[in-house]
Parts: structure tokens; C-alpha cells; sequence
């Protein structure tokens, strides 16, 4: 009986330890998939994404587990948005949740790539969804014929005004390896564009170009007090290449409109010899709002192609204000859970 008794006294501190790093830790990949998306509303968690040509939302109290999961739209049987749903991101603007999508009438080739809108009936993400349509995202607003390949849509509001971002061609082509370039315009509401697009990279620099197709893609808007920044997905997306650049707004009360306000840095995240190919990423508060997390996928192995899951890990900032996201935390690695979820 002593013996025991001496045995769980012993074994009490080991039992206690492995319980806590249960709750205390995680490690990456979270889950299988690509292009997450995640917003914080009201203390939940907003997970958003794309699969078998549906969109589906999870909400949770925590970051590093999905919730409640609802699919909210599945492709209609016909028309311009019939296939090929990729990259979707949710925003509450204006009292709604609005989905912006990429999706074409087939593929491949994937040359029909447009961008469309959901909206939510409610204020309730998993509330029923309308279609509002396919955006217009070409040079003459006036001809809806004219329209251009757009993917990767991301919202900024700045200033009391409405703005997004894309990923989109210079014009409509016949075959999906074209170089892709990042486009803003304002918004006149959620669902329609306020005059021409302005291009605001191309793939130019270095440590974005030098393989077989040049992208840059998947933009996503990082605030720093007034400083902003624009993180985007450069190089090709199958390949270990894949990697994040930075563009960032040099006058906060300039014109956002104007290319010359803008400038680059890169690469500012990449993959190393255990995390292949890092990318099209987004940003999170943790519970209690006291650290900022970066959650991006990366591909599950060196072999071109899409396979690819997601993972997160927090992130600091420089001295200069800029972000600091250091090295891509290999798979297995214990990770503590963002401030607050414990």
C-alpha cells in the first residue's frame, strides 16, 4: 500500500505536466487545406473556406480548433460560377457578412476566373447567403463584357472608405499561365466598383520572379497603428518557391490610389528546408488581443503540385514599425496556444 501510495505521489507531477501541455500547446499543420482565412468577431473565431466547389464557415471560441461548421453556398448548377470555387474570404461590413470568391464556368485551363459576392441575410454568419453577383474587375466599367480574370479578393477600409484588392490579368487571355499582377479600386458599396482599377504590383523584383510564371496574388491587408501594409503570395503557388512579399503604404493620408504611394519589400516570409513553399496568409488578434498570429498553408512536400495544409504561429514587430515574422516553425514542433485560449 505505501508502495502505492509512493507510486502516485510520484507519477502526480508527470500526469498534472502532460495535461497542461495538452491544453497549453499545439503543433503545425493545424488542418489540411489551402488560402485560410480568419476574422476575430465578437471573442469567435471565423474560419472561412472553399471545398468541393462549396463555401463553408466555422466559428469557435478558439484559434487553433474549428467550431461550428455550416456549408453557406454550394455552386448553382449553371452560369459564370458554376465551377472551380477557390480562396474565399468573409468581412462584416456595414451590419452583414459578405463572402468575396473567385469561381469560373470551368477549368482547366482556368481562364474564367472571376470574383463574386454573398451576402449574408443577418448579422449571423451562418445566416442563409444571396448572390450579389460577379464583381467588375476590368478598365471600362461601362462594358460588363469587357470583364477581366480576378482571384484572391481581399477588403480595406481606410479613411471611411471602402476599398479592395486582387489578384487579376492585364486582359482576358486564352491560357491561365499569365503572369498575374495585385489591383485596387474603391468600392462604391460592397458589391460594386467605383471607377477604373489601378495596378499596384507586378512582379519585378528579384526574389519574385525567376521561375516559369510570375504571380503575385492572394493580398492581405496587415495594420500596424497608421501604419499599413499590404502582405501578398509571390512566385508560383505550386511550387517550394512560394513565398510572401510587402507592400507598404508611405504617406497614411495620401491617396491609396496613387502606385507612387506605395512601396516593396520582400521577400518578408518564406519557406526553409522543413516548410515548403509558404503563402497566401492572413492575420489574427489572440483571445485577449495581446499578440498577433500569422496563419498561412505551406505544401506537404517538395513535389510541384497543390497539396498543401495550414498552419499558424505568432509573429512581433521591428523597431521601424514593419512586421517581424521570423522563420516558418517546422511540423511537430510544440507551439504555445495564443494568449487567452488556454
Amino acid at each position: 500500500m505505501r508502495s502505492l501510495l509512493f507510486l502516485i505521489i510520484s507519477l502526480f507531477p508527470f500526469f498534472c505536466f502532460s495535461q497542461a501541455g495538452t491544453d497549453s500547446t499545439f503543433t503545425n499543420p493545424v488542418w489540411d487545406g489551402a488560402d485560410p482565412w480568419m476574422v476575430k468577431q465578437n471573442n469567435e473565431y471565423i474560419y472561412c473556406w472553399s471545398a468541393n466547389n462549396s463555401i463553408n464557415i466555422s466559428r469557435s471560441a478558439k484559434m487553433t480548433k474549428q467550431g461550428e461548421t455550416k456549408k453557406i453556398w454550394q455552386v448553382p448548377a449553371s452560369g459564370w460560377n458554376r465551377s472551380c470555387v477557390w480562396a474565399p474570404e468573409i468581412h462584416f461590413i456595414q451590419g452583414h457578412w459578405y463572402v468575396y470568391y473567385a469561381a469560373g464556368e470551368s477549368g482547366p485551363p482556368f481562364i474564367h476566373q472571376r470574383t463574386g459576392v454573398l451576402r449574408s441575410k443577418t448579422d449571423d454568419v451562418h445566416s442563409k447567403y444571396e448572390d450579389m453577383g460577379v464583381l467588375y474587375t476590368g478598365d471600362t466599367p461601362s462594358d460588363p463584357a469587357s470583364n477581366v480574370w480576378a482571384i484572391d479578393m481581399t477588403i480595406l477600409e481606410h479613411k471611411e472608405k471602402l476599398h479592395c484588392i486582387w489578384s487579376g490579368w492585364i486582359k482576358q487571355e486564352t491560357t491561365d499561365a499569365t503572369q498575374q499582377r495585385l489591383y485596387i479600386s474603391e468600392m462604391e458599396n460592397p458589391w460594386t466598383m467605383k471607377g477604373k482599377r489601378v495596378k499596384l504590383s507586378t512582379p519585378v523584383e528579384s526574389w519574385e520572379t525567376g521561375g516559369p510564371l510570375n504571380l503575385n496574388e492572394g493580398p492581405q491587408i496587415l495594420k500596424n497603428g497608421d501604419k499599413l501594409f499590404v502582405i501578398y503570395s509571390c512566385r508560383e503557388s505550386w511550387l517550394v518557391e512560394y513565398r510572401l512579399g510587402m507592400i507598404q503604404l508611405i504617406n497614411p493620408e495620401g491617396d491609396l490610389l496613387d502606385p507612387a504611394n506605395w512601396r516593396k519589400t520582400g521577400p518578408v516570409f518564406q519557406g526553409n528546408s522543413q516548410v515548403h513553399g509558404v503563402g497566401h496568409c492572413s492575420f489574427i488578434k489572440s483571445p485577449d488581443n495581446t499578440e498577433d498570429w500569422i496563419i498561412y498553408h505551406s505544401k506537404k512536400s517538395t513535389t510541384p503540385g497543390w497539396e498543401r495544409d495550414v498552419r499558424m504561429q505568432p509573429f512581433k514587430w521591428k523597431a521601424d514599425g514593419t512586421p517581424d515574422f521570423g522563420e516558418a516553425i517546422p511540423a511537430g514542433k510544440l507551439i504555445n496556444v495564443p494568449s487567452g485560449e488556454k
